[in-house]
């Protein structure tokens, strides 16, 4: 990657000084209109002791699995014999919150992701340091909140639990890797999670929308829960799809930048993730599985 400044006399450019004073421009300054939408802390906050911190603690991301895995099913066993809590309005607010904390992040992230594919290659997008692709402002700090919301997300299996409702496989197995995942990513500084993180956010929008909807029994008979699937099958398709691209970069470009370890987790991940919604999309929608009538795909 040939760096250069977009900016007119390079008036954006900022240094990276976490990458090893890597310079970048930031995206608020790139396009002044995006100040609009944001607040004005964000594009000049720079989260240096919170990356430092997180850095020094990699317990975090363990114990917390550790706690969720066991807090999960002490909680079911807790339940077994007790009348389940109602908690709609609660659960409501949360999917709601969650489902406009996605929405904010598509509108920090996303034009950082379509700045970088219109000026770079997508062997730059997937192999250059993560400092110069979207650097320590904006975009750097919207990145580290959607590394932070996945310990948050944990909390959407409280509802299932205290409502008493089915626990699918899936739903804690994915909670437990993509954080896992998400936080071995940041730790590695591998480029991809840019693109992972955007069409997470996406996905997460018109998900958790729909499950405030749901909780509030607001839902239009046109938004099927078929649309939410799809939507997380295409993103799992778009997973594997960069891990499998960034694998070959490494394999012909020694001077590519991506962490070989987490791209075969992350690919790993993915490809999981694809072949257990396929096959709940085939059981629910296809051949209409019994034991599934009713069940509903909340997570990711």
């Amino acid at each position: 990657m040939v760096w250069h400044p977009i900016s007119e006399n390079g008036e954006c450019v900022q240094m990276a000084f976490k990458g090893g004073e890597i310079p970048y421009e930031e995206i608020s300054c790139l396009y002044p209109a995006l100040k609009y939408v944001m607040m004005p802390w964000e594009h000049v906050f720079r989260p240096y002791q919170l990356w430092d911190f997180l850095a020094s603690h990699d317990s975090i991301p363990i114990l917390a699995v550790t706690l969720y895995f066991f807090a999960i099913f002490g909680g079911r066993a807790y339940f077994r014999d007790k009348p389940a809590w109602n908690f709609r309005t609660t659960l409501a607010a949360w999917n709601f919150f969650l489902s406009a904390f996605s929405f904010i992040g598509v509108f920090r992230m996303w034009p950082q992701m379509m700045h970088n594919f219109y000026y770079y290659s997508l062997r730059d997008n997937l192999c250059e340091s993560p400092y110069s692709l979207l650097g320590e402002g904006s975009a750097g700090l919207w990145c580290s909140f959607f590394v932070l919301s996945k310990f948050a997300e944990l909390f959407d299996t409280f509802f299932i639990v205290v409502h008493k409702k089915p626990l699918l496989f899936l739903h804690w197995y994915h909670h437990i890797t993509v954080l896992l995942n998400c936080w071995h990513t940041w730790r590695m500084e591998t480029p991809t999670g840019l693109i992972f993180c955007c069409v997470n956010f996406a996905v997460h929008t018109v998900m958790y929308f729909y499950y405030f909807l749901m909780a509030v029994k607001l839902k239009p008979k046109w938004y099927k829960p078929v649309v939410i699937t799809v939507a997380q099958i295409l993103q799992m398709v778009v997973g594997v799809a960069v891990c499998v691209r960034a694998l070959f970069y490494l394999m012909v470009d020694s001077d590519c930048k991506a962490d070989t370890s987490n791209i075969i987790l992350t690919l790993g991940m993915y490809a999981s993730y694809l072949a257990l919604f396929l096959k709940f999309f085939f059981d629910r929608y296809v051949f209409k599985t019994t034991r599934l009538k009713g069940q509903k795909m909340k997570f990711f």
